[in-house]
């Protein structure tokens, strides 16, 4: 897959936006705040239906403006697709293919995007909750059906949620709010499609991040990622870990127990606290959490070999060609030998697009094509034949 054009309106700093990509090595240059992350966060956008650097869509919409419109043109071969996003600051939001009204989870059936960047550290150094984006925008990707299966649990979780705070303040215990069986039935049955996705996920991921991360760290640390289930009497949220052991039964039957077990609690809290939106993603290096005794060094290449494995997958799967990989001002973050051994893996995808603030950070083999963004004009490098575009800030 090959992304052609962008065209931002009313998107983070941009007023107007225009910008042509080519097929290879595309790099944008310029100094921080001028808007290079913003165009990467766009087209990653239209793939994942959320941004990497924040949870929710309103910080998207340009100050001042109702709504933001992205529109990112794809190539498979001969045949082109124009994917439009509408983020709205109030109501819905809307998309379209080819000028048709799809809804906005039918956006990642046409486009396949992996970005790398400096926040990627926080999934293996933050809260559980970026570990649970990471691996939501990862399975959209490879499932779109996936993201209305997580819009309504995110949809009933809020409902009950609300439930539960409401019987709190009234002062009801046990067993006594009888119309939280019905809600409970809808999260099981959501909640459980969502968990076993993201087990499944955890073990396809297994091989290709062993072999990412030996590809850049040049050591076999033995990287492994499972997950620290909720309903399996884990709370990482409270910092509580799972036991270990092993508890027979389907999903959705040890999801019923747990919420049996814990609706007391709940109750006494007025708040949800079962559930996949309490459960981690486990990253471990030599046995041991990355989060806490990982050096700098190993953390950073968890997390690109995080990505880079997500990309395999993506890689594997597709019909329709490889991923487009996005490298986020990511060089600035590495020492010589990881960006060499970054530059190696990527260069040998269809589509790569580099952001830089310093152009010597990039390596030569990504440099093919540089585009330099100064005071809101795009200046093409003398080594491209591409005309000239305007980005009015």
């Amino acid at each position: 897959m090959i992304v052609e054009h962008v065209s931002l309106i009313d998107f983070r700093n941009y007023a107007v936006a225009d910008v042509a990509l080519a097929p290879g090595p595309n790099l944008f240059v310029g100094r921080n705040g001028q808007g290079k992350t913003n165009l990467a966060e766009a087209i990653a956008y239209v793939a994942t239906l959320g941004s990497h650097r924040v949870s929710g869509d309103q910080p998207l919409v340009r100050a001042g403006a109702d709504a933001a419109i992205l529109r990112v043109r794809v190539a498979y071969g001969e045949r082109r697709i124009q994917l439009e996003a509408q983020l709205n600051r109030q109501g819905a939001n809307r998309a379209r293919v080819n000028g048709a009204d799809v809804r906005p989870s039918e956006l990642p059936r046409y486009a396949q995007v992996v970005i790398f960047a400096p926040e990627d550290l926080g999934i293996v150094r933050g809260d559980p909750s970026s570990r649970r984006r990471f691996a939501d925008q990862l399975l959209v990707q490879r499932s779109p059906r996936m993201a209305a299966v997580i819009a309504d649990y995110e949809r009933v979780l809020k409902q009950r949620g609300a439930l539960l705070k409401s019987a709190r303040a009234r002062g009801i215990r046990g067993e006594a709010l009888s119309t939280l069986d019905v809600w409970d039935d809808k999260l099981v049955t959501l909640g459980s499609a969502l968990i076993d996705a993201r087990e499944s996920l955890a073990s396809e991921l297994a091989r290709p991040l062993a072999e990412a991360y030996a590809a850049i760290a040049g050591d076999d640390h033995q990287p492994s990622a499972l997950w620290n289930l909720s309903i399996r009497g884990a709370d990482p949220e409270d910092g509580i870990d799972a036991t270990g052991e092993s508890i027979e039964g389907a999903t959705a039957e040890l999801f019923r127990r747990a919420l049996a077990a814990r609706r007391s609690a709940e109750l006494e809290r007025g708040m949800n606290l079962v559930g996949p939106h309490r459960d981690d993603l486990l990253l471990q290096i030599r046995g041991l959490p990355v989060k806490g005794y990982a050096s700098h060094g190993e953390s950073w290449s968890v997390a690109l070999a995080l990505r880079l494995a997500s990309a395999e997958l993506l890689r594997a799967e597709s019909r329709a060609g490889d991923p487009v990989l996005i490298l986020d001002d990511v060089f600035a973050e590495l020492d010589t030998e990881r960006r060499a051994r970054l530059s190696h893996l990527t260069s040998g995808y269809e589509q790569v697009i580099v952001t830089a603030a310093v152009e010597d950070d990039v390596p030569d083999s990504l440099r093919s094509r540089t585009v330099r963004i100064e005071a809101g004009r795009i200046i093409h490098d003398e080594r491209s034949s591409a005309p000239s575009a305007d980005v009015h800030a």
